[in-house]
């Protein structure tokens, strides 16, 4: 694979550079960044140990043919989850333009933890990893009011409650000036030669309205199927709760509507979700889902400060053992970035333990910040968080904490910025590996970043 993304770098670049200059138009962009941070007891703990989990069952001793019993303990191990670094990614754009009507897409991307032990990695001494990664590649056409993209490409909905992720498929819009009607497909998971019934795709349609006085509506319907989900479970694709028996057919949906209205010193956003299907298992039996999510914020523009409030609420499973699923689930591509330790933020690497963190799902979480210009190069923003479990946890506890967020931002020069960050969060005992919390995680950190 790894082959394969060099030799297709290098064979975009020389029809680039080979073809004649009118054939099209060459435009080339992109994203670097360095980050230097540190996070610490992120697992609520200085001394945070795995939890030890004993597993008793029986099995077939492959030399008898006898069943017999057995016992396995596993964890233990050190794992405060803390993280000390540094790492630049880099991420390369180049399009060839043949016309306004026909663009050929195409982003690379290529990341290093500096000092990497991984021999592949480009951050050791001698930068001679091979580390580059196919991250988008697709046909991007009109034909009349009708627009195609073609290939491995971007798919953001729902402000990434449902998706924000790169997938391959095709996505297809009707744009006229008062709506775009898309629909796309997109293939989650390739069973292979004479297993079709493995196959996971994802179906949906998006239209969005202008319906003026500065106000949008964006409905949407997708839905996630595959006849046989087996070898999608076995290979650790699926997030959904784990089962002794593999699942089999599956057919979830997902209906939901995001609301945008932005006057001249007030906006305001709502989304809702609500999801329901079924899910079988073999041999026998089945589980019937039913969640939801909300979603709203407001900001508000006060010359040199801004305002912001936001907040989301997703259902949880109210009960594991009985034979419904009602924790609002998104099978894969779901990704929302929220506070800086519980949902990722700028150091996107570790989150605590209890949080969903960008996988928003059993948790409600609400938010008061502002930024502050002080002058034309800086920007100060600051951002409380509250989180909790919408359903308490294995050790009956739903408090995750109160988060403090303080982020700058100086423009060094142009496309060129400096981030400086630091967070801490008064974690309750539901962010800890055995539901008592010893120490509360903080992060700092910086990041040096350009676009182009």
């Amino acid at each position: 694979m790894k082959k394969f993304a060099i030799i297709s770098l290098a064979a975009l670049l020389v029809v680039a550079f080979t073809m004649p200059a009118a054939a099209f138009e060459n435009i080339f962009g992109g994203y670097w960044r360095t980050r230097a941070y540190h996070n610490s007891d992120f697992n609520g703990d200085d001394d945070a140990r795995t939890p030890v989990r004993t597993t008793t069952g029986f099995r077939i001793n492959q030399e008898t043919g006898d069943i017999e019993p057995f016992t396995t303990t596993t964890g233990g191990e050190k794992n405060a989850k803390d993280r000390s670094l540094v790492d630049t990614r880099t991420r390369l754009y180049y399009t060839a333009k043949f016309s306004d009507n026909f663009k050929f897409v195409n982003m690379f991307e290529m990341d290093a933890v500096w000092g990497d032990k991984d021999s592949s990695g480009y951050g050791d001494i001698g930068a001679d990893g091979v580390k580059v990664e196919v991250k988008r590649t697709y046909a991007d056409f009109d034909m009349g009011p009708v627009n195609y993209k073609i290939g491995v490409q971007g798919f953001i909905l729902a402000r990434g409650f449902l998706s924000d992720d790169d997938f391959a498929g095709a996505h297809v819009a009707y744009s006229n000036d008062l709506m775009s009607l898309p629909a796309f497909w997109f293939k989650a998971y390739e069973g292979g030669d004479d297993n079709n019934t493995a196959d996971t795709d994802i179906f949906g349609i998006a239209p969005s309205f202008d319906l003026g006085e500065n106000l949008k509506l964006n409905p949407y319907l997708v839905y996630w199927m595959s006849d046989n989900l087996a070898d999608y479970q076995a290979d650790g694709r699926s997030n959904l709760p784990i089962t002794a028996d593999p699942m089999d057919d599956a057919d979830v949906f997902f209906a939901g509507l995001d609301l945008d209205w932005k006057g001249d010193v007030l906006s305001l956003y709502f989304t809702g979700i609500y999801e329901w299907g079924t899910i079988d298992f073999r041999p026998n039996g089945s589980t019937d889902i039913a969640a939801y999510l909300l979603a709203g914020g407001a900001s508000m523009n006060m010359g040199p400060a801004e305002l912001h409030a936001n907040g989301f609420y997703a259902s949880g499973d109210d009960d594991p053992d009985d034979n419904d699923i009602d924790a609002f689930i998104v099978i894969e591509g779901q990704s929302h970035y929220w506070s800086e330790i519980m949902g990722y933020g700028i150091f996107d690497f570790y989150t605590t333990a209890g949080s969903p963190a960008d996988q928003i799902s059993n948790i409600w979480a609400a938010n008061l910040g502002a930024t502050f210009k002080p002058m034309d190069k800086l920007s100060i923003t600051g951002d409380v968080w509250y989180a909790e479990l919408a359903e308490e946890n294995e050790f009956n506890e739903d408090e995750l904490g109160l988060e403090l967020n303080l982020k700058a931002t100086y423009k060094l020069m142009e496309n060129l910025n400096l981030d400086v960050v630091g967070a801490y969060l008064f974690a309750g005992d539901a962010t800890s590996l055995d539901g008592n919390n010893e120490d509360d995680p903080y992060e700092i950190g910086t990041r040096l970043s350009l676009s182009f």
